[in-house]
């Protein structure tokens, strides 16, 4: 029986009822991994800048670093929806670029769908980008691209004006027909609203529990990025603190002549 998840599966959860569960990954071995354990959908984020990068925000992340990651990834997931960021400035400055970068994260990165911060203004995009066959996922609320704008990392959407854009950019989003809408940051309330208004799933990260399904980068989850302590992470393991101490006894062992033993020796 065929289990692979789908774009119909995934909005299909929503009349179901079903909860879709979604993380990050960035490379073959977290593709394959989190793809095992069930999850329906895999994001291959722009994070990468901050978690695998080092970068301060995701605004330097390329499409050719954006690529790599996706295809290392698919190489691992048979299972879950592939979902692809595109990254700052491959999508904004006309529709023939956002569509050959878009093209080129399915030919060559072999994405299922692709993700792009914003909302009205970038509608006449995901239009064309649908009618030519590229699933696409919005993101509204706090979107990461437009950190500065923002002037940091800032709950969206607590006034009435905001709130109300939020939610004008959603049920256009859906109208261009957008598969699924991210909603990050944004009051539990106005995420609910924004939920209910909608034929399309909305998938929650730091915006309450009535989404339709949430997604964290993996590596929060995981306890592997300490960097940032976000209030709407749950961490499920502490894997940050177990590879130092792995790593501090591995090297005790080698200054103390412990390691190779001769059953690791040939």
């Amino acid at each position: 029986m065929d289990n692979k998840i789908r774009v119909s599966t995934i909005l299909r959860r929503k009349s179901e009822e079903v909860k879709i569960t979604a993380l990050t990954a960035y490379d073959y071995t977290f593709g394959y991994l989190i793809d095992e354990a069930g999850v329906d959908l895999i994001l291959v984020g722009d994070s990468c800048g901050n978690v695998c990068a080092g970068y301060e925000t995701t605004l330097p992340v390329t499409v050719e670093e954006m690529i790599y990651h996706t295809r290392s990834v698919k190489r691992g997931v048979k299972r879950a929806l592939l979902v692809a960021d595109m990254p700052f400035m491959s999508y904004q400055e006309t529709i023939e670029q956002a569509l050959h970068n878009a093209g080129r994260f399915m030919k060559e990165g072999s994405a299922e769908a692709v993700k792009l911060e914003g909302g009205e203004h970038i509608c006449t995009t995901v239009r064309r980008m649908v009618d030519i066959g590229i699933p696409v996922m919005g993101h509204l609320g706090f979107t990461p691209q437009s950190v500065h704008e923002f002037g940091g990392y800032k709950i969206r959407g607590k006034d009435e004006k905001e709130a109300a854009r939020i939610k004008q950019d959603a049920l256009a989003l859906q109208d261009a027909g957008a598969f699924s809408i991210v909603l990050e940051k944004v009051p539990s309330l106005l995420a609910k609203e924004i939920s209910e208004s909608l034929k399309i799933p909305t998938i929650g990260i730091g915006a309450g529990p009535d989404c339709d399904g949430q997604i964290l980068v993996s590596y929060d989850l995981l306890g592997l990025y300490d960097k940032m302590n976000l209030k709407f992470v749950r961490r499920y393991a502490n894997l940050g603190e177990e590879v130092r101490n792995a790593v501090a006894n591995y090297c005790h062992d080698i200054k103390n002549n412990t390691f190779p033993s001769d059953k690791e020796s040939y």
